[in-house]
């Protein structure tokens, strides 16, 4: 029986001419010619064997077989929209699959994620909290944050924060009296200074030396101390009062709200014009409703906390 079905354009084509008695109007409504709906109607006709509508001087009227046959055609057009709507809330609820830098999961994203989880109950995120940069063409990855340029050929891209970032020292409150004050940068000469490997797509990202020359303090040894291979190492480091850190203001927000982390010094630099956290998805998925409601609620909580009014 499905190997007999006739053309679906030419069952549309007629559908449409006949709820309205008019190629014109059908041709308007499915964003094609008179012409084309004509020609679809003779082909379906010619399919069947059966003339559908009686062609007049000043228009179209419907045969007994095309006014036996709408009814049912109709009520399966119906059926297929029912279809199309039950197929979409599958693509709309179901698993989500966020892949994210392992530092910005854990200080931005992890903390927060409760919140896109209580609005949408539907929507299980899977975090794929890894350094690569995803394939979208041949990983299971809906959707991805990414530190950078924001230049992604062939993908939507959205910044998620308005601003630029800045970057300053942070450290334990009880650090300046357990191990010296730290009233002017010069002091940091009497501190562990805790070093973080950034990868910034080959892009300058301030680091200690940088910080230390805007800070008017060139004689201090900016290489020394412990480095880490990730942000998050670093900043854990200096949470436990092992020395002082550079820290981001998107990524120690938490920290620093909380009172586990302080800025001894209100100097800071502000991170590279052209690098920042994107939100990144291929073009097919943009409009998937899963990824528009995270996309949403990435850029709403981003605005809401107004990191850089």
């Amino acid at each position: 029986m499905r190997s007999r079905l006739p053309p679906l354009n030419g069952l549309r084509a007629f559908e449409t001419a006949a709820r309205h008695l008019s190629f014109a109007k059908a041709a308007a409504e499915l964003s094609v010619t008179a012409g084309a709906v004509s020609h679809q109607v003779k082909l379906l006709e010619a399919y069947l064997g059966v003339q559908l509508f009686q062609r007049q001087p000043h228009g179209i009227r419907l045969t007994a077989a095309g006014q036996d046959a709408l009814p049912m055609l109709q009520d399966a057009f119906d059926r297929l929209g029912l279809v199309a709507d039950r197929l979409e809330s599958h693509r709309s609820a179901g698993t989500l699959v966020v892949s994210v830098a392992p530092t910005f999961a854990a200080k931005w994203l992890v903390p927060r994620i409760e919140a896109f989880h209580a609005q949408h109950p539907q929507i299980d995120v899977r975090i794929d909290a890894a350094k690569r940069v995803v394939d979208f063409s041949r990983e299971d990855v809906d959707v991805a944050i990414r530190f950078g340029n924001g230049e992604a050929t062939g993908l939507r891209v959205w910044p998620l924060f308005d601003g630029r970032d800045a970057i300053f020292p942070v450290c334990a409150p009880d650090l300046p009296a357990a191990a010296g004050p730290l009233r002017r940068p010069a002091d940091l000469a009497h501190h562990v200074l805790l070093h973080a490997e950034w990868k910034s797509g080959g892009s300058p990202w301030p680091n200690w030396r940088a910080w230390l020359d805007a800070a008017d303090a060139p004689d201090i040894d900016a290489a020394r101390g412990p480095s880490f291979t990730t942000w998050v190492m670093a900043i854990q480091a200096a949470r436990a009062g092992h020395g002082v850190a550079l820290g981001s203001r998107i990524l120690v927000a938490e920290e620093l709200a909380a009172g586990t982390l302080i800025r001894p010094f209100d100097i800071e630099l502000a991170a590279p014009e052209n690098l920042g956290f994107y939100i990144v998805c291929p073009e097919a998925a943009a409009t998937r409703p899963k990824v528009t409601a995270f996309r949403d609620w990435l850029l709403a909580t981003s605005r809401r906390e107004k990191l850089f009014a």
